[in-house]
Parts: structure tokens; C-alpha cells; sequence
């Protein structure tokens, strides 16, 4: 009989890549975790709205799983959502977007991980905005991306970067560009001024500007936030990445898409076909109703997203250990709690104590450190329970 090796713990790592032997578990994921496996939490830790789907969207999902739309589809995504992400840019944002120009994606977050296994070379230099959701940055790192960052900073009661800071920072032979605007989790938006500063000089370097696009809608100030599709040219390195998630809740559907040159979306096909083939047809469908027929979805979820910041606002100010900057977008507040040292073992305290789920600022990379993120999309009734619930530990 053949001796059966059985390799410990420590072999079997050594036996993968480098690359996934040094990714990082999501901090937010550990937290959630621990929490879900809990009765009475709530659940203010994941960036998603508590509310529905659309019952327009979901019919249109039915409708086309009753007729049979549940084959292959095209890897760049089916025409006519691909017209439909044009239309709804067009109109939104003024840009001169054509279907060539659109790949679908399963989510926002695998248009992240194409847009970085599309992008990277192992080694290549990306400059990252950061506090950030650690999932863009794992999406690199796990390309072999060396990534540095520059500091979205509180200043004069607002966030704020220093673009010039920025710009030193995008030297020749650098990669990429990543910036989340508006920012999850502080709500920084950056200005349409300094858009433009940055993407003249990312041209004269040949630098690329991937812009996470997810919560332009989710804007304080104006129908949408400034947008890089508003200022760039077609055959621009910008590559943006939206999904339906947030706008629309959809967060668990899955669907999103990315804007790039139109020269790669063959290459972009390649990648989606070695990586998920394509986006359900069915799924597809939802989401070209959702564009079609959604502005009053938005419209809702926004008076929905303000009463709930303004609630969360006017609460968390009258904490002793509260510092709240106000955001201009997202749906986050991000606090900092004074004499915090070590925001993961506070959230991990909190949900003992308190069963309310919150996210670590530490999750959204070291400036994040001695902050807790509070999603304030959901009903005024749970959030009132979740304040009086967090009162002991914020005034003590």
C-alpha cells in the first residue's frame, strides 16, 4: 500500500503563488463574520442600502428567465446593455461614450480585479488615494502591483488632497492612477478642476486613470459628482469602473461595467472570457430596465440616504469622543473616536457589546486608523436603535 504524504499548514502556503500568499483578509469581512453568526445585530458594516430591489427590475429578470434568457452571452456584454450604458453616460455626464468603449462585468468589484489583471505587469508602480476600500487595493496587490499612496487628509472641516502632492507622487513610469471619487469611506469628492489637473498631467506621461465610478450618483451637491467621462477624450488611459449595486440596490445581482479605450475591447473580451466567460443575460436585462426606467429609484434612495445622514449626523455630533467630518458623498460616516489606538478590536468590542456592526477605519488602509465607518442607508428607525445602542461606547 502506497504511503499517503500529508503536507502541514505551513507547506501547502508555500506551495501557491507569493502574490496570494500575501493578500490580506478584508477587515471589514472578519468583522461581519463574527457578526453574522450572531442574533439581534445590526448590520451597519457593509456598503449596501437595506432597502429592495425595484420590483421593475426584478420583473424584467423574471420576464427574461421565463424566455429563455439563460445562455452564453457575448463576453464584452450583451449590445443592448452596452447601448444603454451609453445612453445613460451621454445624457448624465456629457460624455461620447459608444458601445465599443463598454465591457460588462459581474460586479463592480471583478471590473476592478479586470481592470488590474488587464493593466499590470508584476512590479509596475500604482499610486492609490487612500483611505480606500481595501478591495482596490487587493485587487492590485494581487496582480503584483507595488503600490504607494497618497492621503485624503481632514482640513479646515472638510477632507481634502493635496493634488499637487498628487501629481509629484504620478513620476514618469508610473502605471496607474487609482481614485474613488466620491470616496468610500470619507465622502471626499474630487473637484472637476482637479480632474483635470491631474489627467493633463497623467497625458503628457502616459500614465492611467482608473476611475472607481461606483457612487457618482450618491453626490450631496448636484445630480451627479464630477466625473472623468465629462473631461476625457476617447482614446484617453482612463479606464472607469461603475456597477448597479449602490444606485439601483443591486448589490447582490452582480452587475457593473467598465469604460476603457475602444481599441482593447477585444483584449478585454479575452480577459472576461478567462476569468468568468460572461454576465448573465438575465441579469443583463435587469440592468438595462434599471438605466431605462430607474432616475425614480434614485431619486428615492436619495431622500432615503438624507434623512439617514442627517440623522446620523445630528447623533453623532453630540458624542464627547465624536470627531464627524461631513461628507460629500457615499453613504458613509467615517469618525474618528477619540483615544482610539486600534479600530479593529473597537468594532470587534462594539459588536459584543452592543450587537451594531460597524467597519474599522483600519480596513481602509493605516490613515484610516482611529476611525469607525457607519453606513447610514437604512430606515430612521435602525438607525435611532443603533445610536442608543453605541451611546455607552462613544460619550464614555
Amino acid at each position: 500500500m502506497t504511503d499517503i504524504f500529508v503536507m502541514d499548514n505551513a507547506t501547502l502556503l508555500n506551495s501557491i503563488s507569493s502574490r496570494a500568499r500575501a493578500l490580506e483578509a478584508s477587515k471589514i469581512r472578519e468583522v461581519a463574520e463574527l457578526g453574522m453568526k450572531q442574533d439581534g445585530v445590526l448590520p451597519l458594516w457593509f456598503g449596501e442600502g437595506a432597502w429592495p430591489t425595484n420590483s421593475l427590475i426584478v420583473d424584467a429578470a423574471i420576464a427574461a428567465l421565463k424566455a429563455g434568457n439563460h445562455m452564453y452571452q457575448p463576453n464584452n456584454g450583451a449590445m443592448a446593455l452596452r447601448q444603454a450604458i451609453c445612453a445613460y453616460s451621454n445624457e448624465l455626464l456629457g460624455s461620447r461614450l459608444k458601445p465599443a468603449q463598454v465591457t460588462v462585468t459581474p460586479s463592480g468589484m471583478q471590473g476592478l480585479m479586470l481592470t488590474a489583471e488587464f493593466l499590470v505587469t508584476p512590479g509596475d508602480r500604482v499610486i492609490a488615494v487612500e483611505p480606500g476600500w481595501p478591495n482596490i487595493i487587493g485587487a492590485f496587490k494581487a496582480t503584483g502591483a507595488e503600490i504607494a499612496s497618497v492621503a485624503i487628509v481632514p482640513k479646515g472641516g472638510h477632507w481634502a488632497l493635496d493634488v499637487e502632492e498628487l501629481i509629484a507622487a504620478l513620476t514618469p513610469g508610473t502605471k496607474a492612477v487609482v481614485i474613488n471619487s466620491p470616496n468610500n469611506p470619507t465622502g471626499w469628492t474630487m473637484s472637476a478642476e482637479e480632474q483635470r489637473l491631474v489627467l493633463e498631467h497623467c497625458r503628457r506621461h502616459g500614465i492611467w486613470i482608473v476611475a472607481d465610478d461606483v457612487y457618482t450618483r450618491l453626490y450631496r451637491h448636484g445630480r451627479h459628482a464630477p466625473s472623468f467621462l465629462s473631461i476625457t477624450e476617447p482614446e484617453d488611459l482612463l479606464i472607469s469602473v461603475n456597477s448597479f449595486s449602490k444606485c439601483w440596490s443591486m448589490t447582490g445581482w452582480r452587475l457593473g461595467w467598465i469604460v476603457a479605450p475602444a481599441v482593447f475591447e477585444g483584449k478585454l473580451g479575452q480577459l472576461t472570457e478567462f476569468n468568468t466567460s460572461c454576465t448573465a443575460g438575465f441579469v443583463q436585462e435587469a440592468g438595462i430596465t434599471a438605466l431605462r426606467d430607474g432616475e425614480e429609484e434614485i431619486a428615492s434612495l436619495l431622500e432615503k440616504i438624507q434623512t439617514g445622514y442627517e440623522l446620523s449626523a445630528e447623533r453623532l455630533n453630540t458624542f464627547s469622543r465624536v470627531e464627524f467630518i461631513e461628507p460629500d458623498g457615499a453613504f458613509y460616516c467615517f469618525f474618528r473616536v477619540d483615544g482610539l489606538t486600534n479600530s479593529f478590536a473597537a468594532a470587534v468590542e462594539i459588536l459584543e457589546q452592543t450587537k451594531v456592526g460597524l467597519a474599522p477605519g483600519v480596513a481602509f488602509g493605516p490613515q484610516g486608523e482611529g476611525y469607525l465607518r457607519l453606513c447610514y442607508a437604512q430606515p430612521a428607525d435602525v438607525l435611532e436603535e443603533a445610536f442608543v445602542r453605541l451611546e455607552p461606547f462613544l460619550s464614555k
